[in-house]
């Protein structure tokens, strides 16, 4: 498969995912959470299928679209751990998270997305859905849309 057709691919999966996971916290409360801001398209995507939840905001960097820059009060910058330790200790629980966390070398991310995983848990709303690109642990992993091929996302309860 080409590069190219490999990111058609998983920006499908992703919008899929997400689209279909707002149906399935309809009746959670608690924000969103989209860790690894990148050019914004999520973010963009998130607020306006999502637009009564506060969605916060994870990278090491400011560098999206201007158009999808979020609030400063909503965007956590730095290293992921201090930032979702300093999540963790705010009153807010997250009902949807999405993982985006990567530089694009597989055996890094995953080691990485491992690492973080229990402190994603601590910011998470009792039975909230996580979507990741890569494998998280400590979660129940639950069966996505049938589009999505079961490699290309993964889909967590809390």
């Amino acid at each position: 498969m080409s590069r190219l057709d490999s990111m058609l691919r998983r920006l499908t999966a992703q919008r899929d995912g997400l689209n279909w996971a707002v149906t399935q916290i309809s009746d959670m409360e608690g924000d969103v959470l989209d860790m690894g801001l990148g050019n914004g398209r999520t973010y963009d995507h998130l607020r306006e299928i999502l637009p009564e939840r506060r969605i916060w905001v994870m990278d090491r960097v400011l560098q999206c679209h201007p158009s999808s820059t979020p609030p400063a009060e909503d965007f956590l910058q730095g290293e992921a751990e201090p930032m979702l330790e300093k999540l963790a200790s705010s009153p807010s629980r997250i009902a949807l998270a999405h993982y985006d966390f990567g530089r694009g070398i597989k055996e890094e991310d995953v080691a990485e997305a491992a690492r973080l995983s229990p402190l994603i848990a601590e910011v998470m709303h009792s039975g909230g859905l996580l979507i990741s690109g890569q494998p998280l642990v400590g979660f129940e992993q639950i069966q996505g849309p049938d589009t999505i091929a079961p490699d290309r996302y993964m889909f967590y309860r809390a």
